[in-house]
């Protein structure tokens, strides 16, 4: 805990050797690549949850699009625009508390299909599973669920009351159970104390996990935290660097937020994760492609993704 503290509260003149510090170790693991991911929104804006941060939750009176899980055609063509946008992962989410029948085999039925058209590497995000719910993701092909603990144990009821960490860390681990594997990560800027951010990066390596998605929040108009402006750009460096320290063999992606919060350092950012969105997020806008991919290539690292059948015309 305590040296964890120390890499956030790391004063300016040492950044520069904190990064280059985090960026031996992601060197180690990944070498100078970069992981591409896109996200499909795949329900909009009916969840029944209130967690605080989302503008798709039931408290929140932002304006976004509400819709029920897109069909077959657009699930795809999100697919043939992954494959086209050189990801190797294709993230398909959607808000709700957990996936209801239908869309459990909604989702049994689209990735086989997606995976022999495009050889992509399939990512659900459904909210809480069950173990059965979990082995059947296992069985259609899906390699990885993403289920964020989001922020720490001692501060989660501040930000979330119609369901617990507990919930959370049980999905995980029907998760693990099923032999998929483990996305996990946090959102940073809500309120939470520096303790909880380390609390955070520690609960995720116990976890083992895979993948770590480090969001910087963006105070959506009409969620309840759509006042919490607290993060800096140097700030949102060395948490990166912490999670790296923290997790050293895990896939760190910086997902949402990046270009609101970490601006012109963006690129400094690649130098602790090794995996980036690309293009738009959930509900809020990303940055062109090729803005991301003229910044790997400015810090001399090379994308690399899934080498499956070429994309059908």
């Amino acid at each position: 805990m305590d040296e964890g503290l120390a890499v956030l509260d790391a004063p300016q003149d040492e950044l520069l050797e904190l990064l280059a510090a985090a960026y031996r170790v992601r060197r180690k693991y990944f070498g100078n690549t970069v992981q591409l991911y896109l996200l499909m929104n795949a329900k909009s804006g009916l969840c029944p949850e209130d967690c605080g941060y989302c503008s798709q939750s039931k408290v929140s009176t932002a304006e976004i699009p509400k819709y029920n899980l897109l069909n077959r055609e657009k699930l795809l063509d999100g697919a043939r625009v992954a494959h086209e946008r050189q990801a190797k992962t294709y993230c398909l989410v959607i808000s709700a508390r957990g996936p209801n029948e239908r869309e459990m085999q909604a989702v049994e039925q689209i990735v086989p299909e997606i995976k022999s058209r495009y050889g992509l590497h399939i990512c659900a995000c459904l909210g809480l599973l069950t173990p059965d719910q979990a082995q059947r993701l296992k069985q259609c092909g899906v390699d990885r669920v993403n289920h964020n603990l989001n922020t720490s144990a001692a501060f989660y009821d501040q930000i979330c009351s119609t369901h617990s960490y507990q919930d959370r860390l049980e999905t995980l681990q029907a998760v693990r159970a099923a032999g998929l594997e483990v996305c996990s990560g946090g959102i940073l800027g809500m309120g939470e104390s520096p303790r909880d951010v380390v609390q955070m990066a520690l609960e995720l390596r116990q976890l083992r996990v895979h993948s770590l998605p480090v969001n910087f929040l963006n105070p959506i108009e009409g969620t309840p935290l759509a006042g919490q402006h607290q993060l800096t750009p140097l700030h949102c460096l060395k948490a990166l660097c912490l999670f790296r320290l923290a997790n050293p063999d895990s896939e760190i992606r910086i997902a949402g937020g990046r270009e609101m919060h970490l601006g012109s350092l963006q690129p400094l950012g690649l130098y602790p994760a090794n995996s980036l969105f690309v293009g738009d997020y959930l509900t809020t806008k990303g940055q062109p492609p090729e803005a991301d991919y003229q910044m790997i290539r400015d810090m001399g690292f090379e994308i690399t993704f899934h080498t499956g059948p070429q994309c059908e015309m």
